[in-house]
Parts: structure tokens; sequence; C-alpha cells
């Protein structure tokens, strides 16, 4: 970063232009604030219980916990320190304690450059971004993930889906998901659907998802803005009642790909990642939009 903003002040001096931030002290709080946080480490820090930086290597910063596995990755230069490269690949890890027990409501961040696989005779299939794995099933407790099968590579229009699965009170599975809908019809609109087709397939973007237990709302976010359709975010199964996450144990946290990958049972449109990840964080809590859209700003900044 400091390098970048030394060229770019010696630049717009020469051009006779005259930029106050210019100067010695490179560091974030020489910054203007973004919704009262100098860093995207600022934001609900006290909740926050599990952070992958992806810089140079896979290791979980707040445990120092490492991959199990590591498949088809590397790492490359990108606006925050570095970023996961995925060909074919995936990482793998074992239980991490502040993971492994139950979160009634949860936040997850990250970044991802995916590009749509589908279209007439392709061969395509979903990309699984980040899952907290459920034993012998491909969706694990709760994931973030993309549809990348349902369109060809040289359509913009991306699926992002968030996709839970929560152990019912006699052991049992509620699944439930929320994304958004690119176009919905005049029907569905008169009807509350609100259509976003969220142009990013092939491009880095930010996304989120957040598990409200309290009210069982499921919303997904891209590059700060919400864009799950309002109709599916209410997953409660009578529009009143809470439902918070309840955890299928043991879970591992994946990134890249489902777990039946990982363990060697999945069927053929389950498959290890092509694209690149970055700044995966976890919460206990279910962020605001204006921390989300805070969160999304700093870490574009490099902050």
């Amino acid at each position: 970063m400091k390098t970048i903003k030394i060229l770019a002040c010696s630049l717009m001096a020469a051009s006779g232009f005259v930029f106050t931030a210019c100067g010695d002290d490179d560091g974030p709080a020489a910054l203007p604030p973004v919704g009262g946080y100098n860093t995207a480490d600022e934001i609900a820090a006290n909740d926050l219980v599990a952070y992958w930086p992806l810089d140079g290597n896979g290791n979980e910063k707040l445990s120092g916990t490492t991959p199990a596995n590591s498949v088809g990755a590397s790492y490359v230069a990108s606006a925050k320190g570095q970023s996961l490269v995925l060909n074919n690949g995936y990482l793998n890890y074992p239980a991490i304690a502040s993971l492994s027990a139950t979160m009634p409501s949860m936040t997850i961040s990250l970044w991802a450059k995916v590009t749509n696989n589908g279209g007439p005779g392709a061969d395509g299939h979903p990309a699984m971004l980040f899952q907290l794995s459920k034993p012998n099933d491909w969706g694990g407790n709760i994931n973030l993930m993309s549809e990348t099968g349902w369109y060809a590579s040289t359509v913009d229009t991306l699926i992002v889906k968030g996709f839970v699965k929560i152990q019912t009170a006699g052991g049992g599975e509620s699944g439930q998901d929320s994304r958004n809908s690119p176009n919905p019809n005049a029907d569905d609109i008169a009807a509350g659907h609100v259509g976003n087709a969220n142009k990013n397939s092939g491009k880095w973007a930010h996304y989120v998802i957040t598990w409200d237990g309290s009210l069982g709302l499921f919303k997904v976010y891209a590059n700060g803005q919400k864009i799950s359709n309002p109709a599916w975010e209410d997953r409660t199964p009578d529009g009143d009642v809470a439902l918070p996450l309840n955890f299928f144990t043991p879970t591992r946290p994946i990134i890249g790909t489902f777990a039946t990958v990982v363990d060697g049972t999945a069927e053929s449109w389950q498959r290890p990642m092509n694209g690149e990840i970055d700044e995966i964080r976890v919460w206990k809590k279910v962020l605001v939009e204006a921390d989300i859209n805070a969160l999304y700003q700093l870490e574009a900044a490099g902050r």
C-alpha cells in the first residue's frame, strides 16, 4: 500500500494536484474513518469467532489452526495483502473450538471471484465458497455458495446463496436458503419479490450472509448492499417463530468445496472450486447493514 501511495502522490504533485493525505504517515489512523471504523478489524471485534486473512497461507488467525488438507491452492497479491487462488482446489480444516459450538445467529463475510460455468453443452456446477460441514452430507450447517452452473460463462449475472441445515429438537433437519432473484416476473413482483441480478460473475466482489436466529431472517449482501429477495428472507415455519441455528456435530470449516469432496463421497456436481477467495470472517451475531457496508469499503481500500 505504501509504494502505491507514494507513487500516486508523486504523480499528482507533478501534475499540479494537491492531495492532503500525502505524507509519511501511511497508517489507517491517518485516513478518515468509514462508518466510525478505521479498519475492518474493529467491526464487531468482540463477536468475531474466526478470521482467515489468506495472506500467503491458510491459517485461521484467531486460533492459529492450519489446514488439514490443501489442494490446488496458491496465493497472489490482492487489495489487502494476498488472496487464495484455487485451481480445482480447497482448504479443509480440523474442527475449531470457536466454530464447533452452535451460535444461534451468525454472519459470514468474504471476498470471492468466481465465474459462471453453465449454459448449453457446458458441464455446469455450483461453487461452494465456505461451509461449516455437517457429517455425511454435501451441505454444511451453514454455507455460503454460488450457483455458478445456472448461466454460461459469458453471462455476468451471478446467483449467490446462503444455505443452512438446522438440527431440530427431534434430531431431524430443517433446511433453509436465501438468494438473489435475477429476474422475477410481474406476478412475483406484485407478490413482493425484488430482483437483483448481481452482475459480478468473473469479478471480485464482497459477499455476506446473515442468519438472525431470533427472527428467522436470512439475508445475502454483495458489495455492501442487500441483494437477497425479501420474499425469501423470512425462513420461520409460520412467520413468527424464532429459528436459531443448531449444529449437527462434529463440524469443520471448509474453503472452496463440499465436505463430500473432501471425504471422497461426492456426487458428480460437487466439485472443488476454481476461483479466488480472500478475507473470510465469521461472527456470532448479525451485523447491521451499516457495518456490512463499512466492512466492504474498508476491505476494498485495504484497511
